[in-house]
């Protein structure tokens, strides 16, 4: 599974939502391509007011920001 962490710089939320994917204990390793949505105008308008948000790659689910590492993991299981 491969995950996509749409966010950008200096956004608080998203420095903490960064922090607890760090901190989370993954059973595999798990990669995340980060996604500065100021690079483009069509992700500002998707994700402007959403972020940070993770995508998973395999689904398409998304999993907008508030969220804990309980709901983190309930999002990534299979």
């Amino acid at each position: 599974m491969q995950l996509r962490f749409f966010t950008t710089s200096h956004c608080q939320l998203c420095e903490r939502a960064e922090a607890l994917l760090i901190q989370t204990p993954w059973p595999e390793p798990m990669p995340v391509e980060a996604i500065d949505i100021a690079q483009s105008e069509a992700l500002v308008a998707e994700y402007g007011t959403r972020i940070p948000v993770l995508r998973r790659e395999d689904t398409g689910a998304e999993l907008d920001w508030p969220f804990d590492q309980a709901r983190l993991l309930a999002f990534l299981a299979p």
